[in-house]
């Protein structure tokens, strides 16, 4: 008899487990797809998420989000957009440029927002800013005064920098149009540049090598899924030497990087989130603009100065957004 009850208990809670599982996929009501070339920072990630709760929903309960990467191995990207169009995901969005490239050359009917660290219309995304076509729309981080501005407050900042090391990835398209903009760039300021490219890990000592050996006295980086995967490394050459530095990213300044200037990305990302919401409830992509950035920041790493012993000069240090003590 108590091996009865037991046994009726058993399906009772199995049949309850079903239920629930049941309702839970009822509850899911659209599906994305998030491929990788890199590791998305957490920050980030976050942001978009944060921009999705405000518009109602809710990861895991009514949206599912799929998340692939590639660990900046950038040929197995259109694998990981395979894999995503195969689960039938209602929208596709991406973080960087070559994510976005694999996934439209993938698929012409799922939507795409983008997040593109390039020019979208040279990249070849949309047809152009205000009429994208097709179906990839969304916000991108490209400006041209970026770089030309980088290099103004590194110059500022230290007025005797004469020859700055510019790491960058001339594969990748975002690097590629930023170290246009530097080139043309370092004239106005007086600078030399160094160009250093670093296409895969091993690039990075060498680089390193080069830099010590012609004495730079500052360096840039033109970030990109490569560089983020070596951020450590990055960083560490640049405290060893006490070198003055610039980054494209935040997170580079907030893991102990020097300066950044750029695009307030998690503002970003946020925003992104409202092309899904519009895209999910019945827009086209072709009938949404992409947006150029509208909030950019300075931050600086007063902490990280101090510890390399450097000073920032007070004019500059005051048209810092976020100071980090």
């Amino acid at each position: 008899m108590r091996a009865a009850k037991s046994f009726c208990l058993l399906i009772i809670l199995l049949l309850s487990i079903n239920f629930a599982d049941a309702q839970q996929k009822k509850k899911i009501s659209h599906t994305i797809g998030f491929p990788q070339g890199g590791a998305t920072p957490a920050s980030l990630i976050d942001a978009f998420r944060q921009g999705l709760r405000e518009l109602g929903y809710d990861e895991g309960q009514n949206i599912l989000i799929h998340y692939r990467r590639a660990e900046g191995k950038l040929d197995e990207i259109p694998a990981l957009v395979a894999e995503l169009i195969q689960l039938k995901v209602d929208l596709i969005f991406t973080a960087n440029t070559p994510s976005a490239l694999a996934a439209k050359k993938a698929t012409g009917s799922i939507p795409i927002v983008i997040v593109a660290a390039s020019d979208p219309v040279e990249a070849g995304l949309v047809n152009s800013l205000a009429h994208p076509g097709g179906n990839v729309t969304g916000v991108t981080r490209f400006t041209s005064e970026l770089s030309g501005k980088r290099l103004e407050l590194l110059k500022e900042a230290f007025p005797k920098t004469s020859l700055v090391a510019v790491l960058w990835n001339p594969e990748a398209r975002g690097p590629s149009l930023a170290f246009k903009e530097t080139q043309a760039a370092a004239h106005a300021f007086g600078v030399q540049l160094q160009p250093l490219e670093v296409r895969e890990a091993n690039d990075f000592d060498k680089a390193f090598v080069a830099i010590t050996k012609n004495h730079a006295n500052a360096m840039m980086l033109l970030g990109d899924a490569i560089t983020i995967l070596q951020r450590a490394k990055i960083l560490a050459f640049a405290a060893k030497m006490k070198l003055p530095a610039i980054y494209d990213r935040p997170d580079d300044v907030d893991g102990g990087g020097l300066m950044f200037y750029g695009v307030n990305e998690p503002d970003l990302f946020r925003h992104a989130a409202r092309y899904v919401d519009k895209i999910l409830k019945g827009a086209r992509p072709a009938d949404l603009p992409v947006e150029q950035p509208k909030k950019f920041e300075f931050i600086i790493n007063l902490k990280t100065a101090k510890q390399i012993g450097l000073t920032i000069p007070p004019n500059v240090l005051a048209r810092a957004d976020r100071v980090i003590r």
